[in-house]
């Protein structure tokens, strides 16, 4: 699903991002509700960026990644830790782009997104390149999503992916 997200465009960076687990749920300005094998998923975007909501039996968890004014925690290239009896993964890491391989990279992803039935992806005005994006799926048992927020003024495309599933029991 594509959609134009109804907010000034603000002129953030990349490096503006952070990075947060169990937050509340923030406000949204599209949200997507899917339901994986069991896991429900809400794929939320904000103002200035995502969220992520997972439930899945008697287990929750929220990712937020989103320019969070008074956050002390970056973005970070990686992290590895248990939530609940999950083990969640998160990668994050920024391509830079001319400003002609920025175009085709955004239409590409827009486009693939945009037909996907676990995608969504907004538009903020202003520019047709500034966007956030955000794939989700139900793979092996886990649950994993990728997302694509778009700074078009940099020339940067901060891409993440996160998975989520049971921990694996440890071999003897």
């Amino acid at each position: 699903m594509l959609t134009i997200l109804k907010t000034s465009y603000t002129d953030t960076r990349a490096a503006d991002l952070a990075w947060a687990l169990g937050r509340e749920p923030l406000p949204a300005l599209a949200v997507l509700d899917l339901e994986l094998a069991g896991a429900k998923l809400q794929l939320r975007l904000l103002g200035a960026s995502h969220q992520v909501l997972l439930e899945e039996v008697d287990r929750c968890c929220s990712e937020t990644v989103a320019c969070m004014p008074g956050s002390s925690t970056p973005l970070p290239l990686g992290v590895s830790k248990r939530v609940g009896d999950w083990e969640y993964e998160f990668a994050a890491r920024v391509e830079i782009l001319n400003q002609g391989s920025f175009a085709g990279r955004a239409q590409e992803l827009l486009a693939l997104v945009a037909d996907h039935p676990h995608g969504l992806a907004g538009t903020f005005p202003g520019s047709p390149y500034a966007f956030t994006a955000m794939l989700a799926q139900r793979h092996e048992g886990q649950v994993r999503w990728r997302t694509w927020h778009a700074y078009p003024q940099e020339g940067r495309l901060v891409v993440t992916r996160t998975r989520i599933g049971a921990r694996m029991p440890a071999m003897l």
